[in-house]
């Protein structure tokens, strides 16, 4: 059957609701469906963890209501705070603290980065806890050469001093942090980017992983890893898609034939 490209790449949002702005129903929408993904391929962490995203045009991000699972998050549910961790609109749910302790902090100091997502993902746990960093060792993983920053282990984020030292170990440029014993943070301009990444660095990880229990590794030259790494950045490894990441429609059609509510 043939399909026009168009529809591949159109996604509706649904109706919006009165008190929200088309924009911030369309985030509302995408940072739900990256909930219900990071779900889909087992990465969440029962009700902990997070996955913030900046609503564009102002200084209020969103956030999962704690004690939700993650296939409960809807659009609707997300919780709307400020920058300093507080309620920016009546929501019945509470927020976690330590969540909002490292995504404000981020996201106050890098507004280039409109979503953030902190995982304790398997491969991505494994490799914090161990004595190396991360090695790009395929394709998809030189994406990450030269974008990895790391941050020590300092028991749960509660302290807001430690916001500081995460947005240091972060880096201006870099838009991943392997937190040390603990997990990881990818970061994106858009939910886009930050699911795209966030997917790519759980496999990247998994690879090392094996890699390093396997044998000596096949490192790939810098040179070869840097040129990769802007083919990634620049658009040319979606070459003759009829979208930039063309994955995320698509993720967001498998959503829908199993479960459409994170949209409502």
């Amino acid at each position: 059957m043939h399909v026009n490209p168009i529809e591949l790449q159109h996604i509706e949002y649904g109706p919006v609701p009165e008190d929200c702005s088309a924009l911030e129903w369309q985030t509302r929408v995408e940072l739900a469906a990256c909930y219900r993904l990071v779900r889909h391929h087992g990465w969440d962490s029962q009700v902990y963890n997070h996955i913030t995203a900046r609503i564009p045009g102002t200084e209020h991000i969103l956030i999962n209501a704690f004690g939700l699972a993650y296939d409960e998050i809807r659009a609707s549910n997300l919780v709307k705070i400020d920058l300093a961790g507080n309620k920016a609109a009546d929501s019945p749910y509470p927020i976690n603290h330590a969540g909002a302790v490292i995504h404000t902090a981020i996201h106050a100091a890098r507004p280039d980065l409109q979503c953030v997502a902190h995982t304790h993902s398997p491969n991505a746990v494994a490799l914090a806890a161990v004595e190396t960093d991360f090695v790009p060792l395929s394709q998809e993983g030189c994406q990450f050469h030269e974008r990895v920053g790391y941050h020590a282990f300092e028991g749960i984020a509660l302290d807001e001093d430690e916001k500081r030292r995460l947005v240091e170990d972060l880096g201006p440029a870099n838009h991943t942090l392997v937190l040390r014993n603990h997990g990881v943070v990818v970061c994106g301009p858009s939910i886009t980017w930050a699911w795209v990444r966030l997917y790519q660095f759980e496999v990247a990880a998994g690879v090392q992983l094996r890699a390093m229990a396997a044998g000596q590794l096949n490192r790939i030259p810098p040179a070869v890893m840097a040129r990769t790494r802007q083919q990634f950045e620049g658009g040319d490894a979606q070459a003759g898609a009829a979208v930039r990441h063309p994955e995320w429609p698509a993720a967001l059609r498998m959503l829908d034939r199993v479960d459409d509510s994170y949209r409502t």
